[in-house]
């Protein structure tokens, strides 16, 4: 294998892919990327067995040939050269060479029969769905998704694919946020993903592409022109989170999202570590922020507020709730009530998106 590569295009390539290349692995080869010829130059790969990440750069050809490279050395030296054209070659016995102007480098590689093969995924019955769209379902919801082991199916954000919309959601149990955009899909179906790969998607596709997504066995894969990225499906049944979501609430606020973000974080300072319990007490125009911990201190704050309904005083985690609100997209929310015990709601006030966006987050109990 041989073939010379600008350093600009070589540094494009392998930040794509570098981020699917496990830390710390007990297979050797997972630790390298896949280098291999193609018509238009080469094409690198990478996978740490749940994700794998492809993509084409251009490159002139004058051997073709695949090996395997070890990623992080590679990605070292390519940040270091200089401003020239890269020549790489290999030989028989996994020796690669790469030069750069005066710089000359020698790295020992792994023959590409020891790579792991990518998932069977047939693109021939792929669907279609806009890159931007998916984006915007992926970055409003990822973030709710739990971190815990306890319960794995939480660990994944669910995809819910229809005929006329497609619709992602997110929950730990104690959050949830979920998003829905109309788009033509085609088809039913509902995926169970996991957020990091989810993240490499939101980061390797331009908003503006289209992309074909398809699914095999328990793997799915997302394809463009010159990007693949593809990802284990967590398996079962997701929890029924249609029934979480109220629809009897009665009573509802709208708050300056920045103003209501400046107090939560005030109040935080003397919140618990544990719980980050705060108190919020809604009246007639104007919420009250109160916060005792024993072993730190107090803290009261309030804000006026537009609200309808009987007073309330309810607790929340206030780094759930921040959390919720640095993704909500307008300048106001909307929370609404129905019990100190029951869940609230959270969405955007006065959007005028074609998507439809809900949080919701489950109270504290108050301690008096």
């Amino acid at each position: 294998m041989r073939f010379t590569i600008t350093r600009e295009k070589l540094q494009e390539g392998l930040a794509a892919v570098t981020p699917a290349v496990p830390n710390k692995t007990t297979l050797p080869v997972l630790a390298n990327l896949l280098v291999q010829t193609t018509e238009k130059g080469i094409r690198i790969s990478g996978t740490d067995l749940d994700i794998a990440v492809s993509t084409e750069v251009t490159a002139d050809v004058e051997a073709a040939g695949a090996i395997t490279i070890p990623a992080r050395k590679l990605s070292e030296i390519a940040r270091e050269l200089p401003p020239a054209p890269v020549r790489i070659s290999s030989t028989g016995d996994q020796r690669i060479t790469l030069e750069c102007g005066r710089s000359k480098f020698k790295l020992l590689g792994l023959p590409k029969s020891e790579f792991p093969s990518f998932p069977a995924v047939q693109f021939d019955k792929a669907v279609r769905v806009p890159s931007g769209d998916l984006q915007k379902l992926i970055g409003h919801t990822a973030f709710a998704a739990s971190t815990e082991e306890s319960r794995p199916i939480l660990n994944g954000v669910l995809w819910e694919l229809r005929t006329d919309a497609m619709r992602m959601v997110a929950t730990n149990g104690h959050r949830l946020a979920k998003m829905e955009v109309p788009v033509k899909a085609g088809q039913k179906a509902d995926l169970i993903i996991p957020p990091k790969a989810l993240e490499q998607i939101r980061r390797l596709f331009p908003a503006e592409e289209e992309l074909e997504v398809a699914q095999g066995e328990n793997h799915l894969g997302f394809r463009s022109p010159f990007t693949s990225v593809y990802t284990r499906l967590i398996e079962g049944p997701y929890p029924g989170y249609e029934q979480v979501i109220p629809k009897d609430n009665d009573k509802y606020a709208i708050v300056d999202r920045a103003a209501l973000v400046s107090a939560l974080r005030r109040m935080s300072v003397v919140a618990s570590d544990q719980t980050h319990r705060i108190r919020l007490s809604f009246n007639a125009g104007m919420l009250k922020f109160s916060v005792s911990t024993p072993d730190l201190g107090e803290a009261q704050d309030e804000l006026p507020i537009r609200y309808e309904g009987d007073p309330l005083d309810i607790g929340f985690n206030a780094a759930y709730l921040l959390e919720i609100l640095r993704y909500l997209p307008t300048d106001e929310v909307r929370m609404t009530f129905r019990a100190p015990e029951r869940a609230s709601t959270i969405e955007p006030e006065g959007w005028t998106d074609a998507a439809k966006y809900l949080c919701l987050l489950m109270p504290l109990r108050l301690v008096d």
